[in-house]
């Protein structure tokens, strides 16, 4: 043990939003029980990347006796989700990678009253889309946390369309979704990133997870952020 300046996480303050987590590079930060806690103090750096991603400024500094900086267990943990975020989670059917054929079809009355999914490959779940999957050479890319889809009432027309989905929700997953989708964008020719999130606090993991991920891949892409409100409109910037 040693003194020096590690983060310090205000319990009354926090409002489970995940977005600490995600912005942790070590992965220092973890969601237990709908607030975020420093779980591994030897993977604290003290430099502080999560502070300015809290949006109700839960995290601080504070100069205590606490465990070394682990930089060596941090690159093996990394290396160890980076692993696991290629590889399927299981082998059952639903989890195999698959192109959705939408054919044009003309526009008939019926057609009008009842729309067509957009969507174009399966599965949609970040956790369980392959990282190879043939549906990511050249595609746009929409990363949604799953409610907006509920809210907005033209989500497979005007964010489905054209693009490969995924989802995921960075409240309710265990884990951070940023190893996954920096495999993703890496490992592919990705033209472009749309995410589109709701305006609650939480759905800032979702955004914080993506940013970092076109950060790590080193690759200049086109992104945009659509922002949901919970009466379904799209929030002006």
């Amino acid at each position: 043990m040693l003194l020096r300046k590690i983060i310090k996480i205000d319990q009354e303050r926090c409002n489970g939003c995940g977005a600490c987590a995600a912005a942790c590079h070590e992965g220092a930060i973890e969601m237990i029980d709908g607030k975020a806690a420093l779980t591994r103090e030897d993977y604290c750096d003290g430099l502080g990347d999560c502070l300015p991603a809290c949006p109700v400024d839960a995290i601080s500094f504070e100069v205590r006796e606490a465990p070394a900086y682990d930089e060596a267990a941090v690159e093996r943990a990394k290396a160890e989700k980076a692993a696991k975020a290629a590889a399927l989670p299981c082998g059952c059917p639903g989890s195999q990678a698959r192109a959705l054929a939408r054919p044009q079809e003309a526009a008939s009355a019926e057609s009008a009253v009842k729309p067509q999914s957009q969507l174009m490959q399966w599965p949609v779940q970040i956790k369980l889309v392959p990282v190879n999957a043939p549906c990511f050479d050249g595609a746009d890319l929409l990363i949604a946390a799953d409610c907006t889809a509920y809210a907005y009432a033209a989500f497979h027309q005007d964010f489905i369309r054209g693009r490969v989905t995924l989802i995921g929700c960075p409240k309710l997953d265990e884990g951070d979704y940023a190893d996954k989708l920096t495999a993703i964008l890496t490992n592919n020719d990705i033209r472009s990133v749309t995410v589109v999130r709701m305006e609650v606090p939480c759905c800032g993991g979702l955004e914080h997870a993506a940013n970092r991920a076109i950060q790590a891949s080193g690759k200049l892409l086109p992104r945009q952020v659509v922002t949901i409100t919970a009466d379904g409109r799209i929030m002006e910037a």
